[in-house]
């Protein structure tokens, strides 16, 4: 007979590991307890030497399904002759947080089923299990207990706290447990007047204002969607107008898959992420030949859809009364977070006819993620429900603190604990008061979490970053890495990579070690070796907006100001005789035109000569643009320099020899630096590191990635983590740490 302690950590909380723990050891005859800390999970267990070694290895080989164990450790202690196996209360007496808190995951098929036969969960909105529902989005601090949550606020029926207490049910102490006597309640209301709306069947109800063609907001795990009927031109034309977006694509929550591959096409890979229990937003290429007809005001000009399934009761029960698919984009406004509150649509949205909201309150907002397929491999645009926080492991431990504060675009923020790096979910574009509200209010929210006060601050080297003015306000040692190089390291730090690579780190601009805009940046090890030509911005950030100024700065770089005036295209046709005189006086005089090596801008002065786009609408229209008048059957590509590091593609004298055609600048566009990816890793002999916003783009990645993989070049991108800014705070955590731990 011995007695072993074990101390378990990873997403061990609030995931059905302590009836689980139970679960094994009753059916092995063992006795002890099991316990959640603010660290982990704690277990000790009594027996005989091969039954404790079966115990152990069934924990580690069949866990819950959202359960993953990071580390166990174990040692033999006392026998103390317990008569059972027991599930202890929580222990939060350590001084230390570290236990990992599980993201928000879909509904389970268990809890699909309940809701729709007879008993408690029958159509009720919001139920769930251990195995899903909210985590994340309705957490104070650790340990995870309900009176740790916005579930406080409701008191468990009898039927319930039956459920709740019973080892063996599977909503043993599922925090979010409750049923249609004792839960949360949904309600109806009219935006315009504040008025609630009595109706007998919300869902039935709610279905009849989408088809009538209303525009809705309504709540979900982690924030508002702003919800309408998919198929109806005129009305995702008043929603395009009212939130100021021409173009943007929308997101489309489907009923099913069967509804989606009406629309889109699905590989096994793209199949498999619909349907998981994370249920992302995943990038699909349209149908040729759709059987369901969308309004073209969905994905206006291009050849993608991001559609997503229902994954949460109150989605499927709406969809019981639907049959056309569904606008379901975030509810917010430009560049601010996600809206948590029915009191917040009334105050922004004014143009949302009615609001579906129930009393659970939000506590931290969290956005749906967005996914694509890349050669049979998941790519993370956005991480966040479902996924984040991430947790990325370290070969060793830190002493410190850290806090990584990421970059002004996409920001996500991450924190250096032990031996673990945790990535915040999504949090957005720091360009708003509202933005930088919810920037503070997330590390706010980690700091409660773990009882972090950080003693090392790491930001980006840009000095008007909203990120870089808050570190150097704090009181805590700064460090600096370069935003190019955290975009590499964090592709590393996914790996676990350590020693030199060739890294890629393509992007729309960022601060260089020159204080230049970089952008096409290549590094051998922590140095740049190469680089693009750089182009100016004419008019600065205003240019970013127009890439018609990028193109006739990239016109100005070869011709004189006569030739460029007599070429006949769109760009130059776009502003009148004297404004190319301005804006070719303030070219030569570098009046008001800094210069950045950002492929991002060249895709924008590409899409700009071949006529695509003058005026862009949001970021990375370009890309998206030029990926959809791609043919894989034009092969050529441009010229190209390479004089002392500095790479200069020759578009400009190409179009002076041929007329634009769209589907041949794209093609040779993109052909071109794929060659100039395969050509230097060639040269250089290393495995290549691939990150930066550039490499969103599907086509450009696959055929990158195909021709390393023809010449046997050893490569990487990020697949768990973002490959744009939002992998920025990753890549400046791991950076430090490898540099100075």
């Amino acid at each position: 007979m011995i007695r072993r302690y074990f101390f378990i950590q990873g997403v061990v909380q609030g995931v059905g590991f302590r009836p689980f723990t139970y679960k094994v050891a009753t059916e092995f005859g063992l006795s002890g307890f099991v316990k959640n800390s603010s660290e982990g999970v704690q277990i000790e267990v009594e027996g005989r030497v091969e039954t404790l070694a079966a115990f152990e290895e069934t924990l580690l080989t069949t866990l819950p399904p959202l359960a993953h164990i990071d580390t166990i450790s174990s040692k033999d202690i006392k026998v103390v002759h317990s008569a059972a196996f027991e599930i202890l209360q929580s222990d939060a007496s350590s001084h230390t947080k570290s236990a990992l808190i599980s993201p928000d995951i879909a509904i389970c098929q268990e809890c699909l089923a309940d809701i729709k036969k007879e008993g408690k969960y029958h159509n009720y909105f919001a139920t769930n299990c251990t195995n899903c529902g909210p985590r994340y989005s309705i957490i104070k601090t650790v340990p995870y207990d309900r009176k740790e949550t916005s579930m406080d606020a409701f008191v468990m029926c009898e039927s319930c706290q039956e459920e709740y207490t019973n080892p063996l049910n599977r909503r043993y102490h599922a925090q979010p447990i409750s049923c249609n006597s004792c839960g949360p309640k949904l309600s109806l209301w009219d935006n315009k007047t504040q008025a609630q709306i009595q109706t007998q069947d919300i869902y039935k109800s709610v279905a009849e204002l989408i088809k009538r063609g209303e525009i809705l907001a309504i709540k979900g795990i982690g924030g508002f969607h702003i919800v309408c009927d998919a198929l109806n031109d005129e009305v995702i034309a008043r929603l395009r107008a009212y939130k100021n977006r021409p173009s943007k694509p929308f997101a489309l929550m489907c009923k099913d898959i069967e509804q989606i591959a009406c629309i889109a096409e699905i590989n096994a890979t793209e199949l498999e992420l619909l349907n998981s229990k994370e249920a992302p937003i995943v990038i699909l290429q349209k149908c040729v030949n759709a059987s369901l007809k969308l309004s073209p005001e969905v994905a206006p000009s291009i050849q993608r859809l991001g559609c997503f399934l229902p994954y949460t009761a109150l989605h499927h029960l709406l969809f019981e009364h639907l049959q056309n698919p569904l606008i379901a984009t975030s509810a917010n406004l430009g560049s601010e977070p996600i809206i948590t509150s029915k009191e917040d649509i009334e105050k922004k949205l004014s143009f949302v006819a009615f609001v579906l909201d129930f009393d659970r309150e939000i506590i931290n907002g969290v956005d749906d993620s967005l996914l694509q397929v890349i050669e049979g491999k998941t790519q993370i645009l956005r991480l966040s429900r479902g996924y984040a926080p991430k947790v990325i492991k370290l070969p060793f431990k830190s002493e410190k603190k850290i806090l990584a504060v990421g970059a002004n675009a996409k920001n996500a923020v991450a924190f250096v604990i032990d031996d673990t790096i945790i990535v915040s979910p999504h949090i957005g574009d720091l360009d708003s008061l509202e933005a930088f509200g919810f920037f503070e209010r997330t590390l706010e929210t980690f700091k409660k979490f773990y009882d972090f006060e950080p003693e090392t601050i790491v930001h980006d080297k840009h000095p008007n970053y909203v990120s870089t003015k808050w570190a150097k306000q704090q009181n805590a040692t700064l460090f600096e890495v370069g935003h190019h190089l955290a975009h590499v390291y964090a592709c590393k730090a996914e790996f676990g990579l350590v020693g030199e690579y060739l890294g890629f780190s393509f992007d729309g601009t960022g601060y260089g070690e020159d204080k230049a805009l970089w952008g096409g940046e290549i590094f051998v090890g922590d140095k740049r070796k190469y680089t693009f030509k750089p182009l100016k911005l004419l008019g600065a950030d205003k240019a970013i907006k127009e890439p018609r100024r990028i193109a006739l700065s990239l016109l100005f770089d070869t011709l004189r100001l006569e030739e460029v005036l007599a070429l006949d295209l769109e760009c130059v046709a776009a502003f009148s005789q004297a404004e190319i005189k301005m804006l070719h006086h303030a070219h030569s005089k570098n009046l008001n035109a800094p210069s950045t090596s950002s492929i991002g801008r060249l895709f924008d002065a590409v899409a700009s000569l071949s006529g695509l786009l003058q005026i862009s609408s949001y970021e990375g229209e370009s890309g998206l643009l030029c990926e959809s008048f791609y043919d894989a059957n034009i092969t050529k590509c441009f010229d190209y320099t390479l004089e002392d590091g500095v790479l200069d593609m020759q578009i400009v004298p190409h179009l002076l020899q041929n007329a634009v055609d769209k589907q041949e600048l794209n093609s040779m566009f993109i052909n071109t630096l794929a060659q100039i990816v395969l050509d230097i890793s060639k040269v250089e002999k290393c495995e290549v590191i691939l990150s930066g916003g550039v490499f969103q783009n599907k086509t450009l990645l696959e055929l990158i990635v195909k021709k390393l993989k023809d010449e046997n070049i050893k490569h990487y991108f990020q697949e768990t983590t973002p490959i744009n800014d939002g992998g920025i705070a990753l890549g400046q955590a791991y950076y430090y740490a490898m540099h100075t731990i």
